[in-house]
């Protein structure tokens, strides 16, 4: 008889720790920021003047709200508005608000992985707008998406928003496009927003504010291996850093070591050691322009049937069809 053994299988977060600090150069994945903490320090970002982002994509949402609910529509189409990684919906509710008004018919699906962000969504929005009817869906994208599919074949239009792709290299993003075309029917609409390239002083301005708020949302990935995984890690000897290249457009979060040290990770049974100034690479956000994000689309099987952008240039949202000639029924 063979003796039980009272093993115990490493979360994703340990595997991915363990595989990101043992690599070289070191890697932490800017997911594991989010916890209940990092999630109200991102509500702090979305509110900083140096944060374009949220203001841009929220006046695009108040200047063309009445034409988005059309598109969404189609002539009173029945559909399920799908978000992808809602966050607190502040920019959602101001389509929301606008597909009530226009009496649409329509189920409001945000999808997080965290169940107490879609807690406080659900009761906001019960609380500031009770005639949307919303079913919030816990777990990643791809397993929620496919169990949409399965329950029936209502329309849906998915919002993808605050320029999310980002977080993705090119060839990641239209991984993820393409990924996300399997489960979208002909008819349905993609609802993305890309954040666009501009001067270099703005983008890093977004990402290294002076009040350190954005210092101590990229420092809470180390925090959390603290809690997590009974860690000695000294938050104070590591340095937030921004770095943007203007050519690519990508702008990289970083880590940096301020001294040769050690770090002991009890729960992994692991010692890693840092030379000075050297880094854990923590974030991507891309920038784009309209040719990469044509190319993008065209690379995943989309094409762009329209495209809105917020006054200063800053922010475009772009609605993502399957093109025709991938289509079941096409033309």
């Amino acid at each position: 008889m063979k003796r039980k053994t009272n093993m115990v299988v490493p979360t994703e977060f340990e595997k991915e720790v363990y595989e990101g600090l043992t690599h070289s150069p070191k890697h932490l994945s800017s997911k594991y920021i989010y916890d209940s903490y990092g999630d109200r320090l991102f509500q702090e970002i979305m509110d900083m003047p140096e944060y374009y982002l949220t203001n841009a994509e929220h006046q695009i949402f108040n200047s063309h709200k009445e034409e988005i609910s059309n598109i969404f529509q189609n002539g009173n189409e029945k559909f399920k508005l799908i978000e992808l990684g809602a966050g607190d919906g502040r920019k959602t509710k101001i389509l929301l608000e606008q597909l009530v008004k226009d009496k649409a018919n329509f189920k409001y699906q945000p999808i997080d992985i965290s169940h107490s962000v879609l807690a406080q969504l659900e009761a906001a929005i019960q609380n500031e707008i009770p005639e949307v009817c919303i079913e919030t869906l816990q777990g990643t994208y791809f397993e929620i998406l496919n169990r949409i599919n399965i329950e029936n074949g209502t329309k849906k239009v998915i919002l993808f928003l605050g320029s999310n792709i980002g977080n993705l290299l090119h060839d990641q993003a239209i991984d993820f496009l393409n990924h996300l075309r399997d489960f979208m029917h002909d008819d349905d609409l993609l609802f993305v927003g890309f954040d666009h390239k501009k001067n270099p002083q703005t983008v890093l301005n977004a990402y290294n504010d002076p009040a350190g708020i954005t210092s101590d949302f990229n420092k809470n990935i180390l925090a959390r291996i603290n809690r997590e995984m009974d860690a000695d890690i000294d938050l104070d000897q590591f340095l937030h850093w921004e770095v943007y290249d203007p050519e690519s457009g990508t702008a990289k979060s970083y880590l940096v070591s301020k001294k040769d040290q050690s770090v002991f990770i009890k729960k992994l049974d692991l010692k890693i050691n840092f030379n000075a100034w050297e880094t854990i690479h923590t974030e991507i956000s891309q920038k784009y322009d309209d040719h990469t994000v044509e190319w993008l689309a065209e690379q995943s099987g989309f094409q762009i049937e329209k495209k809105f952008v917020d006054t200063k240039g800053y922010y475009q949202n772009y609605v993502f069809a399957i093109k025709n000639e991938l289509r079941t029924n096409h033309p």
